[in-house]
């Protein structure tokens, strides 16, 4: 089963089913509509639960629009500051050209 990992105050969002939606770059697990996969605290590396993704949307980080941020915990953010939070998680190789996949999940029971 796959696994995605999440800080511990988005892991309480997302038990409480506030948060169903993540954004992913550089996608090294092939994710897709119909997957399962564990969800772990990153802070812990505790398993804290499962769920089942159900869609994905691929686009460019030039072409995310208002109603991209629409379930996100993201705030809307101009495309300089988009860039700067990602360049801080992922380095110097994110730009405007880079894939992001929207994913929206449901917790499996």
């Amino acid at each position: 089963m796959k696994s995605l990992k999440f800080k511990s105050n988005l892991v309480e969002q997302i038990l409480n089913g506030n948060k169903t939606v993540t954004w992913r770059l550089f996608d090294d697990k092939d994710l897709r509509e119909g997957d399962g996969f564990e969800i772990i605290n990153a802070d812990t590396k505790e398993v804290v639960g499962q769920a089942i993704i159900s869609e994905v949307k691929e686009k460019n980080l030039a072409e995310i629009t208002e109603a991209d941020y629409e379930y996100s915990h993201y705030d809307k953010e101009t495309q300089t500051e988009m860039l700067e939070h990602y360049r801080k998680i992922y380095g110097d190789k994110v730009s405007l050209d880079t894939i992001v996949k929207i994913i929206k999940f449901k917790l499996s029971e």
